[in-house]
């Protein structure tokens, strides 16, 4: 390939000033049943009023009937069943925040799918809130990454209830749980052989597809809530056992006060939520003997903390350092869409190219192939596939070459429409002699802007080859 520079152009810089723009809310909950008194629930509630009071506009989505559209104008709409107007909703100014009711009804979750596709950011993901509401699930992912936690094992069935007792290799009492539970609200305290085989007999006589399992019980006085955000701890609050049971939730009348972390319980926690992939979660576990030392029994991962008796206990606003916290948009997290290692590009007069995504080019361009390039005044006149275009030089580059390489190049680069999965995208590019490997390299830019994650094993997953 040979490059011909006639003349350089100037390189001009502009200092462009930052502004803090201002993101909209979206509340996705459920409506409280009419024998609650209450409109909204608490936490629901206090996020729309925290979000007001920092100038952010918030809609709260009651979820059953709610329904997001997709308006002529490209713009996407949230609403309410008795709202056509709806609320206009944007990967690039809208966040949702998700309340453990999505969990109720598969249509809820659908719903909440329908955002991530759309590239809302969602505190939290279905994924996140599936694997949480799962209570074995969740032991397991949180055991594999050697995490410490109270024995566990399913029973598969009425039948089974004496095999999985066996597998616990423990004595009475025990804790048996319903897969699925919140606020403490079915956990069971088990003292003999005959209490454990009339629960399960009694919870399948209510429930023939009920999912339980046994655990260890861990003598406690109490046990710890940790609010995590976006991987950074904000504050903990330690729940005393109530009196006559054996259980420490709030809802259950449970007294509470601060508690502080010993640095490997911080840090288990933290592990504990990102094993979740949370943004924002509760972490409980009951604390060891030497807590200084040795790990805490992480007990669960709850996706929808509550929030009202952790402020009592710590007199933390969780929801505003929720709010604030997302003020940076370094801290959206998006449900990435799998795409693979080589996916097809269209461009209107080079026709079909094959990208790889390079997740390993950080750079601020992608890198397109050119058989020719000649640099004239302000523009590059350069070759692809036998054809030959004109385009506005937008800068020359300093390229540093690596490996056996290791010199420095100075290559232009351009500005190109291409067309991926049928949408439009304008993306600056490198000029350079990619001979022999695939006509387009995309930078891992391209790859955050449409919320991409690439499989290492496969290609083109989300576009078909065309080879002409």
């Amino acid at each position: 390939m040979k490059t011909t520079i006639i003349t350089p152009p100037e390189i001009i810089t502009e200092a462009v000033e930052k502004k803090e723009e201002k993101y909209r809310v979206v509340i996705l909950t459920i409506r409280p049943s009419a024998d609650e008194n209450v409109k909204v629930y608490h936490t629901s509630s206090v996020i729309e009023e925290e979000a007001k009071k920092l100038g952010l506009e918030a809609y709260l989505v009651f979820l059953d009937g709610a329904y997001l559209s997709k308006n002529e104008d490209g713009t996407r709409t949230i609403h309410n069943d008795d709202d056509e107007e709806g609320f206009e909703v944007s990967y690039k100014d809208t966040i949702a925040i998700v309340r453990g009711g999505v969990n109720r009804k598969d249509v809820y979750k659908d719903l909440l799918s329908q955002l991530e596709n759309a590239g809302i950011a969602c505190v939290n993901s279905r994924d996140c809130l599936e694997i949480c509401s799962d209570k074995y699930r969740t032991a397991l992912m949180l055991a594999d990454a050697g995490l410490r936690t109270p024995v566990t094992v399913l029973v598969p069935n009425e039948k089974g209830i004496k095999l999985s007792f066996e597998k616990l290799n423990t004595e009475y009492p025990v804790i048996l749980k319903t897969n699925r539970g919140t606020k403490g609200v079915g956990v069971l305290f088990v003292e003999s052989e005959r209490s454990l085989e009339s629960m399960v007999q009694l919870l399948y006589k209510m429930d023939e597809d009920i999912a339980l399992l046994l655990q260890h019980y861990i003598k406690t006085e109490f046990d710890v809530r940790v609010m995590v955000i976006n991987n950074k701890i904000i504050g903990a609050m330690k729940r005393n056992v109530v009196e006559g049971d054996f259980r420490s939730n709030y809802s259950q009348g449970a007294t509470i006060e601060e508690y502080e972390l010993s640095d490997i319980e911080r840090e288990n926690c933290i592990r504990a939520s990102k094993v979740v992939s949370g943004s924002w979660v509760g972490v409980d576990f009951i604390p060891a003997k030497d807590n200084e030392k040795d790990q805490p029994f992480i007990l669960e991962v709850n996706a929808s903390p509550g929030t009202k008796g952790f402020r009592e206990a710590t007199k933390i606003n969780t929801i505003k350092k929720l709010l604030e916290t997302y003020k940076d948009k370094s801290n959206w997290w998006n449900q990435p869409t799998l795409c693979g290692v080589w996916e097809m590009f269209e461009h209107e007069i080079f026709g079909n190219l094959i990208g790889k995504m390079d997740t390993g080019n950080s750079s601020d361009t992608s890198v397109i192939h050119a058989d020719e390039i000649e640099v004239k005044d302000k523009n590059v006149i350069w070759k692809l596939n036998d054809k030959k275009v004109k385009s506005k030089l937008i800068e020359m580059k300093d390229i540093k070459l690596g490996g056996f390489r290791n010199r420095e190049e100075t290559r232009p680069v351009v500005e190109i429409e291409i067309k991926f999965q049928r949408a439009k995208h304008k993306y600056l590019f490198t000029l350079d002699d990619r001979g022999g490997k695939t006509p387009l390299l995309m930078n891992r830019h391209f790859m955050t802007e449409l919320n991409l994650a690439v499989d290492p094993s496969r290609k083109f997953i989300l576009t078909e080859r065309i080879d002409e």
